[in-house]
């Protein structure tokens, strides 16, 4: 047997194996329960902002209509990290007709943190001492009238200590709907998900910041942000704090509470993208094992299968059966699981984009310079 064909053989297989795992994550995964009871425990919604003008207005609007659904006290706490596009007018014109919202003013950047970090930190800092549960929203997120109850239902049902109801995630462009897909499947596809909540190896954790709500005592044996204070991917590293002090978390299903359009066209994209892919593996060599893998097992057999590899052909059947899976569930187009090599490589350029401008120091967000953190 040629070596072409060896490869083949081993992708498709790995790839059959993925699929098995996105079959089983698709039936034990948690979802929040949209008529579970409304929780009466007071609760604290942290929003960090800067210059989002464009979309602050209906994510604080969803916010506050998603406070209806509690029966408990609700802050809904908003931090301006200095925009300066309008978004704190919009900000204050909210504030003037909802009690429950209050609008901070970001400190200055303090040696050694990185903006969003920061700016949770602060907002943390603000939640009243009685507060039993945090919710961190982004400014790109529109809740659902249920989703606040329904994911603090969640963190209490599940007995877990943080968890993540991952956003549908909104895709229009070319670049968006090749790359986006693959946020939901990346952990669908590589992480049992039960065992995951209860180990506290760092490779077992997914996190997504976009929506997450953490029990407030465990937030603070964790460290709080003040633990992750210089990580890109902080929400990641605060699951991992929050596992190394005694805790449990997870991601979870989001799709049925809250949506999300991360970034609007390809420029934004390749930007956001290259902000965190550097960051993302742990070092440069594990990036490119991981790339490397990828290849071998979402690449590698579609090419095969047009030298008419049958090998190749199942392999490429379950990596588009996977993805397609994944999408019918998180509200996706099942279509474009068709171009899923296609994807695979475009998020493979964008790691090695975003370790090219790492290194060239040329990484930027918010007009801030992405410093240097742990990977």
């Amino acid at each position: 047997m040629s070596g072409p064909d060896v490869l083949a053989r081993a992708g498709a297989a790995l790839s059959l194996a993925s699929l098995g795992l996105v079959a089983h994550n698709l039936r034990v995964i948690r979802t929040p329960d949209l008529d579970a009871p409304a929780p009466t425990e007071h609760i604290a919604v942290l929003l960090p902002v800067r210059d989002e003008a464009s979309q602050v207005r209906t994510c604080v609007e969803a916010v506050l209509r998603a406070a209806d659904s509690c029966a408990g006290p609700v802050d809904v706490l908003v931090l301006d990290d200095g925009s300066t596009d309008g978004t704190a007018e919009i900000l204050a014109d909210l504030a003037a007709s909802d009690e429950r919202l209050t609008v901070l003013t970001g400190a200055p950047l303090p040696p050694g943190w990185l903006g969003k970090p920061w700016a949770c930190h602060q907002l943390a800092a603000a939640a009243a001492p009685d507060t039993r549960a945090l919710v961190l929203v982004d400014a790109d997120v529109t809740l659902r009238p249920a989703a606040l109850s329904a994911t603090v239902d969640l963190l209490r049902s599940s007995g877990l200590d943080l968890v993540c109801p991952y956003p549908r995630q909104l895709a229009t462009t070319w670049s968006e709907r090749l790359v986006q897909p693959l946020l939901q499947w990346s952990w669908m596809s590589t992480l049992p998900l039960r065992p995951a909540e209860r180990s506290g190896r760092p490779s077992m954790s997914a996190a997504n910041g976009q929506l997450l709500c953490v029990d407030a005592a465990a937030y603070r044996r964790a460290g709080g942000h003040a633990a992750v204070r210089d990580e890109v991917l902080e929400d990641i590293a605060l699951l991992r704090a929050v596992k190394r002090s005694g805790g449990r978390g997870v991601v979870a299903d989001g799709t049925a509470v809250a949506t999300c359009r991360m970034y609007d066209g390809w420029p934004a994209l390749r930007d956001g993208y290259g902000k965190s892919l550097w960051s993302a593996f742990g070092s440069p060599g594990a990036a490119a094992g991981v790339l490397a893998l990828l290849t071998l097992v979402h690449v590698g057999p579609p090419v095969a299968a047009l030298r008419g590899s049958r090998a190749g052909l199942v392999g490429y059947a379950a990596s588009v059966a996977a993805r397609a899976l994944v999408a019918r569930r998180t509200g996706g187009r099942v279509t474009d699981a068709w171009a899923h090599p296609a994807s695979v490589l475009l998020l493979e350029a964008l790691v090695v984009d975003s370790f090219r401008r790492r290194r060239r120091g040329t990484l930027q967000w918010k007009g801030r310079a992405v410093a240097p953190g742990r990977a």
